[in-house]
């Protein structure tokens, strides 16, 4: 009972409140926690790789230490305020409709684009929403491939986001839950492969791939679940995903990025920037070559928004109902 109380509040709240910059966000200290880290453990520790996996220890062990005490402290001097905490630190851990708001801010900005006389002003302020959620340049990006990258963010934050955080909160709680969100921020902060921190975030990449191993592959089944529901191609969801999910550098978002591809009968992947290099993703979608590539629109992106509901609401359906059969 204590599971479906949190969960439910905390997912009704999210839907209430999104994201609110005003209210304090654990994430904000755990990279906190990692910029301050960082230098220190580069001086101490001379291979980059142990320093960096030192790193992830200390971060991830730490931050679930944290919540388990600060949970078997407070429902010890009043459940009450444990039940608030709880609820506060799932709602904290996940991202349905704040995801959702920068997504339909981008899809406003794109679509002032064609009313407006003031088309650079338009989609400079599309570059520029779109840079909160991405980690790729954006400078430089056409409407289309503003399009594209909105609707890769979308998909893979209903891993990240939703799907990942609920799936360690059924698991082990929140202690889990949180120690999860701790492993997601080092690779969003550390995981790269530039000079910087090939080495040094190598094992913080790593664990990320580890921990959404088992959530991404339940993302792409609700995908396939979704599309039935949303009466798309649910045929051509899986066909897509078998097919394509393998080709993304990444073991998780791959499958992702190919179910919406699949849903949506688009295609995405290709050319993205990060740090001023090129990089080419493989196509996912229908269509092998590059001419065949079916052009993405506004409308794709609300339709992704409506995939980020729907899975997160049956993701959270199939937990509440694994908790009462339990």
């Amino acid at each position: 009972m204590e599971f479906i109380i949190i969960l439910s509040l905390a997912v009704i709240l999210d839907l209430l409140l999104g994201d609110p910059r005003w209210l304090p966000m654990v994430v904000v200290y755990i990279g906190k926690a990692i910029t301050k880290l960082e230098p220190y453990l580069r001086k101490k520790v001379e291979d980059e790789r142990w320093a960096g996996l030192l790193l992830v220890i200390s971060i991830v062990s730490g931050t679930y230490l944290i919540i388990f005490i600060l949970l078997q402290v407070t429902i010890q001097i009043q459940p009450y305020l444990y039940f608030l905490i709880s609820i506060y630190l799932l709602f904290n851990a996940i991202s349905i409709k704040g995801m959702a708001l920068e997504a339909k801010k981008i899809v406003i900005s794109l679509e002032r684009i064609k009313e407006s006389y003031h088309k650079e002003f338009w989609i400079k302020n599309a570059r520029q929403r779109l840079a909160k959620i991405v980690g790729r340049d954006t400078r430089y990006l056409s409407e289309e491939e503003i399009m594209r990258a909105t609707i890769e963010s979308v998909a893979e934050s209903i891993t990240d986001g939703v799907i990942s955080p609920l799936f360690y909160m059924f698991l082990g709680g929140l202690p889990l839950c949180w120690a999860y969100k701790a492993i997601n921020t080092l690779d969003s902060m550390v995981g790269y492969k530039n000079e910087r921190y090939k080495n040094f975030g190598y094992f913080s990449a790593k664990f990320d791939d580890v921990a959404n191993y088992i959530p991404a592959r339940l993302t792409a089944l609700l995908f396939i679940l979704a599309a039935f529901f949303l009466k798309k191609d649910y045929l051509r969801t899986i066909k897509t995903i078998l097919r394509d999910g393998r080709k993304h550098p990444s073991p998780n978002s791959g499958l992702v990025e190919a179910g919406m591809a699949g849903a949506l009968g688009i295609k995405l992947g290709g050319k993205n920037y990060y740090q001023g290099k090129l990089q080419f993703r493989p196509y996912l979608g229908e269509g092998n070559l590059r001419e065949e590539i079916k052009k993405v629109e506004t409308r794709h992106v609300k339709e992704s928004i409506k995939f980020l509901y729907l899975v997160s609401f049956l993701m959270v359906i199939i937990s509440l109902t694994l908790k009462v059969m339990i």
